[in-house]
């Protein structure tokens, strides 16, 4: 008899535990996507992970839409015009979104004898946020780009 009691107490703590912890999620999901928060620091994280100094809007190619169909599985293509000789070559592409709860997307490194810079890949955004990408070259010159993109709420755009 008392081995049912002690069941029903675990049952009973178990249920407490995840509902406390579920409270937790929710609350730390509202707490991170204050506005403005991650957008604040989107130069200081460019700077880390691509190097400073100042970028020059040029350069970068990027062929999508204004208005994402589906956020959740976006086509994103990029194309970087700069030679790719031996010295003189984009040697890092990066990409950030400013929104997301993760904004440094993706990372991409070349050598010279990788011909023209052409990346394609899948993106996911959560909500309408400026994406922007960022070539570095191998004398530390930083080429960029940045676009809105318009994310229905619920990731799809109609």
């Amino acid at each position: 008899m008392e081995n049912k009691d002690i069941l029903a107490m675990n049952r009973r703590g178990f249920f407490r535990s995840a509902g406390a912890v579920g409270v937790a999620a929710a609350l730390g999901g509202v707490v991170a996507s204050v506005p403005g928060k991650v957008s604040a620091n989107i130069d200081a994280l460019i700077a880390e992970q691509v190097g400073q100094g100042t970028i020059t809007m040029d350069k970068i190619v990027v062929d999508i839409p204004e208005k994402a169909e589906n956020g959740a599985m976006m086509r994103m293509p990029i194309i970087v015009n700069h030679p790719m000789e031996p010295n003189n070559y984009i040697e890092r592409v990066a990409v950030f979104v400013d929104e997301n709860p993760k904004p440094f997307v993706a990372s991409y490194t070349f050598v010279p004898e990788s011909g023209q810079v052409n990346i394609e890949f899948r993106l996911k955004m959560a909500k309408t946020s400026n994406v922007r990408v960022v070539a570095k070259s191998n004398s530390g010159a930083l080429f960029g780009l940045t676009k809105k993109i318009e994310v229905a709420e619920g990731g799809c755009s109609g």
